[in-house]
């Protein structure tokens, strides 16, 4: 079983790559949504982030707002870095538990979709490191259209993430997504072809 890390920052077009992957058959496994399953309301890190940054950042439902916390943690590196602390542990654990249950099934090639997989250091848990890139200027008009973001929060975001040099010097692969949808998909297909011929 081939495992790829997928990562790329906020508006690099990596969550698009992995839906193409995906529809090409890799099995997908996706952290952010691991790090939601993780902190539904009354888990032991929903308890440890709410009573790390207060009962303001939860949602009328109990969850927790990721839009107020990525606010206080995106413009505060040790806010960031407790939230990080609390977080990454377990969404580890969780993405290794899922690794395991595919390696006893039938997947052969699973893509872990993580924005943080370089700095979370989880490169040795993945055979090759593929990375989305795009120009600033696209990643804030994606940003702005797609998530009604501000510029200033754009930024926030930006800033606080490894820069694109910093990402792309640790790659196996670059995917440079300031393209058309469907150039895109042919260069993920073109991708995933090669990588199964390596399988």
């Amino acid at each position: 079983m081939k495992i790829i890390g997928l990562t790329g920052g906020f508006g690099s077009g990596k969550s698009t790559i992995s839906q193409f992957l995906g529809e090409l058959g890799a099995v997908i496994i996706d952290a952010d949504k691991v790090g939601h399953e993780v902190s539904k309301p009354g888990t032991e890190a929903w308890q440890k982030v709410v009573g790390t940054f207060g009962q303001g950042i939860i949602s009328t439902d109990g969850t927790i707002d990721r839009r107020k916390l990525g606010k206080i943690v995106f413009r505060n590196p040790d806010a960031r870095a407790r939230l990080n602390h609390i977080m990454h542990p377990r969404i580890l654990e969780r993405v290794k538990a899922m690794i395991e249950e595919y390696e006893r099934g039938s997947a052969d090639i699973v893509v872990i979709e993580a924005p943080l997989l370089l700095e979370a250091r989880w490169k040795p848990m993945v055979d090759e490191v593929w990375v989305a890139s795009a120009p600033q200027a696209t990643i804030i008009r994606r940003l702005r259209e797609q998530k009604g973001m501000p510029e200033d929060q754009s930024l926030a975001r930006i800033r606080a993430q490894l820069t694109d040099e910093e990402r792309t010097s640790q790659a196996d692969v670059v995917i440079y997504t300031d393209c058309t949808l469907d150039e895109l998909k042919d260069r993920v297909v073109e991708l995933w072809l090669e990588l199964r011929s390596r399988i």
